[in-house]
């Protein structure tokens, strides 16, 4: 039976480098943003006349590159623990969601394809692009105490 998608393979950190123990941490790498480029360039420019008209055309090359935009990146997030994951409380992070406009499917308790999509949007526009629910989102969503 394979292990559960919240348990890393091994040799891969469960947590980054002094995680307070008992604490849940998710590994959220962004990929890098690459662009292509292509553009012509002159081997050989025309050859004209002494009036002007064209002997012969000029020569081009194609030439693509491809420049990085934005660099891989590889965060941590801090998240709610597995057994803090219940029907109850994804019910409840759905309802949030839906609440503020960002779900628009039934209330199933169960951490599916567009519930993870809302959360995604949701915490998109904080700053956060990541499908696994954090710990500050579910304290912005009061589904978490807030602990001073």
């Amino acid at each position: 039976m394979p292990a559960p998608p919240t348990v890393p393979p091994p040799g891969i950190p469960a947590a980054p480098p002094g995680a307070p123990e008992g604490t849940c941490w998710h590994r959220n790498i962004s990929p890098a943003v690459i662009e292509t480029v292509t553009e012509q360039v002159i081997v050989r420019p025309a050859e004209r006349d002494a009036a002007g008209n064209i002997l012969k055309p000029a020569t081009f090359r194609t030439v693509t590159r491809q420049d990085i935009i934005r660099p891989r990146s590889d965060s941590w997030i801090e998240t709610p623990c597995p057994e803090q994951m219940t029907p109850g409380f994804i019910a409840s992070v759905q309802r949030a969601l839906a609440a503020r406009g960002y779900y628009q499917g039934p209330i199933t308790g169960r951490m599916d394809a567009s519930t993870r999509i809302s959360l995604r949007r949701y915490q998109k526009e904080a700053g956060l692009d990541s499908s696994a629910l954090s710990l500050d989102t579910a304290r912005q969503l009061g589904l978490i105490a807030v602990i001073q």
